[in-house]
């Protein structure tokens, strides 16, 4: 199954009271497939607070955004947790909802070992037919998903790629070491550049919320051989890449993304603690930034 070069990992909007705003929901769907040329969405990821949505949220989730998709992208659920038995559970009933594959996080804070890590993922995609997309970052899981590891995993028929936010160095041994219709994302906006450098597919992005058409026209740039245009393109989305997480300093996903929707397109409400929303400085670093 092709899922495209850009992928947006859907924020979730929220109503005054925090409850999942459905009219807007369904706007942002249009939104990101219309005028940000997004060829999949990522449903109840990190950026859409998948810590804070409840199974019977995600799978509502899951049910509306293949119903008003209505194949005009790829819905991706976001399945995976750090219990291996209520990540089939949920696999299997986003199946029965409808979405395309699944995004299964590396499992967090209980940080198992390389063995215990390819079991879970082999687990959860020998329990479905869908296609699985493995997710390694570090930074939030406490655990590195191994080169070795992963391309072990590549093996298994359903396995069809990772989104993978290591270094290049890591990034290249799984370009270099896996299937060749194995694909990898990169999960760093920053990295989209370099990562179809070095022979990565694409990019799983939170940046698209809001630059979705420009970095569509990079990789396009970069795919049809100008690279000297990608290379210009990159230099002027850097910033926007940066300071969506660096609002002068490091504010948590999808804070800013949040914010920033606001500022560009329309409000998609607040976040659920215990995030919260951005402070006086960080609107106007953001301001700054965009408008």
């Amino acid at each position: 199954m092709e899922f495209g070069r850009l992928i947006t990992a859907m924020v979730t909007p929220f109503d005054a009271d925090g409850h999942i705003d459905w009219q807007t929901t369904g706007q942002l769907i249009d939104y990101l497939i219309e005028d940000q040329q997004s060829d999949s969405l990522v449903v109840s990821g990190t950026t859409g607070e998948s810590p804070t949505l409840s199974d019977e949220e995600k799978l509502e989730l899951f049910r509306f955004a293949v119903k008003h998709a209505n194949g005009r992208c790829k819905i991706i659920a976001g399945t995976g947790s750090n219990n291996t038995a209520h990540s089939i559970h949920l696999t299997k009933e986003a199946e029965a909802a409808g979405v395309d594959a699944v995004l299964l996080v590396a499992p967090y804070y209980n940080r198992p070992n390389q063995e215990g890590l390819f079991q879970h993922f082999k687990a959860i995609a020998e329990a479905t037919a869908l296609p699985v997309i493995l997710y390694n970052v570090e930074g939030r899981t406490g655990v590195n998903l191994s080169v070795e590891t992963t391309l072990r995993l590549a093996q298994i028929d359903n396995v069809v790629a990772t989104k993978d936010c290591a270094s290049t160095d890591q990034l290249t041994q799984i370009i270099s070491g896996a299937p060749a219709d194995f694909k990898v994302y990169t999960g760093d906006d920053s990295a989209t550049l370099p990562a179809l450098a070095i022979g990565g597919y694409g990019t799983i992005s939170v940046a698209s919320h809001i630059i979705g058409a420009e970095m569509k026209e990079l990789i396009q740039a970069y795919t049809s051989g100008n690279v000297q245009e990608a290379a210009r393109m990159n230099g002027r989305l850097f910033p926007i890449f940066k300071g969506l997480f660096q609002c002068p300093h490091p504010v948590p996903n999808p804070v800013a993304v949040k914010y920033a929707l606001g500022l560009k397109a329309f409000s998609v409400g607040g976040v659920r603690l215990p995030l919260v929303t951005v402070n006086e400085a960080e609107a106007a670093f953001l301001r700054n930034l965009l408008v």
